[in-house]
């Protein structure tokens, strides 16, 4: 027997696995700790939804999945959402919303396209790189209002949504970014596949394995976690809770910043209205992904997920033949019960930590 597996005085010997993870994992063997954490994860409830719709529509119509550009679409099309979901989802670890990530992702998009066009022969690394400084930059300034202007992010990021928006119009005006106006090259990024996967979506798994990881196992990342969970005890503890709410609101800007950049070569074409409403789209892929809204839990594997979730239910349902009414209550259910299971489960490890705390 491993000492791991030794009962341990005022501990429960039959205590269940899910218990002990919660109140005192250390009694559990690495493997056995590593399992039950997945079974238990919201990752992989959210996945299974996930399964069961593609299973769903590829029975209704096997060309959903099983062709070329189903395969491709079901790849591609979540890729630039996911890009803004991982950045909304580090700032809402923190207790925090930021709405402007849509109109940042419009600036940044026709910034592509402007910089192309006046600079054709432009390295397409460093637009790339221009796209996630402006991103980065609009960030800060929210970050700044919020970490030393003591406003509430949900006040301050909509306020910047509008502003932001507001001069996305005074710029583009009525001009539209064309594919013709882009070299070929670029516009290859958002066509090109690696072994029948989009280059696109490679571009936002490696974003998202490299915030996992931060988030998971720098120091940095975890002190987000504890911002997020109690904003005062960070402070009294001596956290430095300005500096990573600034850097949070500065990856969520840069990553909206790197989303217009590969929308444009997505896409091909720009307009004013580029990415309005999208910002809503990634608040809910990280709040079904198992993001609490109150900050403190959740991970961006999961806004990954309810980013692809959400794609993938607004391109199955149509197939399935409901109504679109019903397409967007479906969205809504989604969210709901993703708050409700949130708090009901909160709650839950809230009244095992105290049961546990009288048990010894």
């Amino acid at each position: 027997m491993s000492h791991t597996d030794v009962e341990r005085p005022g501990v429960d010997a039959e205590v269940s696995s899910s218990e002990a993870l919660l109140v005192e994992p250390s009694r559990l063997s690495p493997t056995r700790r590593a399992l039950t954490t997945v079974l238990r994860s919201r990752e992989l409830s959210i996945f299974l939804v996930l399964v069961a719709v593609v299973v769903l529509a590829t029975t209704k119509n096997n060309g959903f999945l099983f062709s070329s550009d189903g395969w491709r679409n079901f790849l591609l099309n979540p890729s630039i959402l996911l890009l803004l979901a991982v950045g909304q989802a580090v700032v809402i670890i923190t207790r925090n919303v930021d709405l402007s990530v849509g109109s940042t992702m419009a600036l940044t998009a026709y910034l592509t396209g402007r910089l192309f066009i006046e600079q054709p022969n432009l390295p397409i690394v460093v637009v790339l790189a221009a796209c996630l400084l402006m991103g980065a930059v609009l960030g800060l300034v929210n970050g700044a209002l919020v970490a030393h202007g003591k406003v509430p992010a949900l006040v301050i990021t909509l306020g910047t949504l509008y502003i932001y928006r507001g001069i996305m119009l005074t710029w583009a005006g009525s001009d539209r970014i064309n594919a013709g106006d882009l070299p070929r090259d670029f516009l290859a990024l958002g066509t090109k596949t690696v072994l029948t996967i989009p280059v696109l979506t490679i571009i936002a798994v490696v974003v998202l394995a490299a915030v996992g990881y931060y988030l998971h196992n720098a120091r940095g990342g975890r002190e987000l976690y504890a911002i997020g969970s109690d904003p005062d005890a960070a402070v009294l503890y001596g956290l430095p809770v300005r500096r990573r709410l600034l850097a949070a609101f500065v990856l969520s800007g840069a990553l909206a910043g790197l989303a217009g950049a590969l929308y444009t070569a997505r896409y091909g074409t720009v307009s004013s209205s580029v990415g309005s409403g999208i910002e809503l789209q990634a608040v809910a892929a990280a709040v079904i992904g198992g993001i609490a809204i109150f900050g403190g839990s959740g991970t961006v594997w999961g806004a990954a997920i309810g980013a692809f979730l959400l794609i993938t239910i607004n391109r199955a349902l149509p197939s399935l033949g409901i109504e679109d009414f019903w397409q967007r209550a479906v969205v809504g259910v989604l969210i709901l019960g993703a708050i409700v299971l949130d708090r009901v489960l909160a709650r839950r490890q809230a009244r095992k930590l105290a049961e546990s705390r009288d048990h010894a």
